[in-house]
């Protein structure tokens, strides 16, 4: 919903298209989906429209993707949506919004990646030209992504016992290990790199076993690459980890790979529960999150700590 109670429609949408910009309004609307903070609708064959609706800080993401993507996609080997206009708040609509291109696919939490060497290949591809190092004024993450794992060292806790809790979690000392390993392992000490700091499987899109495209780039920021790495966990089908680091480059050493695991364990437990509130039909459950993250969580835990 809007700030102002109306409902997101494709009518809605016209509207304020023939407002702010006339030359798109007669291409045909459909709704795409809906994430956390923002809605998505296409717009004709290669377009698409993004508008906040369910978080107060969505309007900033918007506003940082419009800011930073253009000077970034040119790099990257995968599609992403590069905005294309920005919409301004108005008395229809009083937040801002954007048009980027559509990028096509298939979301991975529904349609998992299953060629293990072409999706780690493609995955470290993309991370590789991503992370390069990111100027003083980059954003910080939100939720302190990107920052050092024991910043978010007494959010795990309480985040461990819920999932336990819920029967999430089998082996919850299994999950403590690797986490205590990951705590351990030496910050980060390189400069502060430009993640994208929110890769789960909704974010990564997949055609024929592979992945071709990359979204949601809100929560881009800089720091430590171990943020992002922890993808290959979430992301790739058993037995892919090790080709995914033998692609990245530059080589991650063995402390980022240990913090990457950490990372990996967090957002794992975090799409668990995700997944659990929408099996439940909780506001703000997302049923297809449960499966991918219960299989990251056995990979983490089965593998031996590096």
């Amino acid at each position: 919903m809007t700030d102002d109670g109306d409902e997101i429609t494709a009518d809605l949408i016209a509207e304020l298209l023939r407002e702010q910009h006339p030359d798109l309004a007669d291409l045909p609307v459909t709704f795409g989906a809906r994430g956390w903070d923002n809605q998505l609708w296409r717009l004709g064959d290669d377009l698409a429209v993004r508008l906040p609706w369910a978080t107060e800080g969505a309007d900033e993401l918007l506003r940082k993707e419009h800011a930073l993507l253009p000077a970034v996609a040119p790099r990257l080997p995968l599609p992403i949506p590069v905005p294309q206009r920005l919409g301004r708040p108005s008395e229809r609509f009083p937040r801002s919004w954007i048009v980027t291109t559509w990028v096509p696919g298939e979301p991975a939490d529904r349609a998992p990646a299953t060629r293990g060497a072409e999706a780690a290949d493609t995955l470290a591809a993309f991370l590789s030209a991503l992370h390069q190092p990111a100027p003083d004024d980059a954003p910080t993450g939100r939720h302190r992504r990107g920052s050092p794992l024991a910043d978010i060292s007494e959010d795990f806790g309480p985040l461990l016992a819920e999932t336990t809790d819920r029967g999430l979690v089998p082996h919850p000392d299994a999950v403590r290990e690797v986490w205590d390993d990951a705590l351990a392992a030496p910050a980060w000490t390189g400069p502060a790199l430009w993640l994208h700091g929110d890769l789960h499987p909704a974010n990564l899109l997949t055609r024929d076993g592979n992945f071709c495209g990359v979204v949601d780039f809100g929560d881009m920021c800089a720091g430590d690459p171990a943020c992002d790495l922890a993808a290959c966990w979430l992301l790739l089908p058993d037995g892919a980890v090790d080709r995914f680091h033998q692609s990245y480059s530059p080589a991650a050493d063995a402390a980022t790979r240990r913090r990457a695991r950490g990372w990996a364990l967090v957002k794992a437990l975090v799409c668990a529960l995700v997944g659990d509130a929408g099996v439940h039909g909780h506001p703000g459950g997302k049923a297809t999150w449960g499966p991918p993250a219960a299989e990251s969580l056995r990979r983490l835990t089965a593998s031996s700590v590096r």
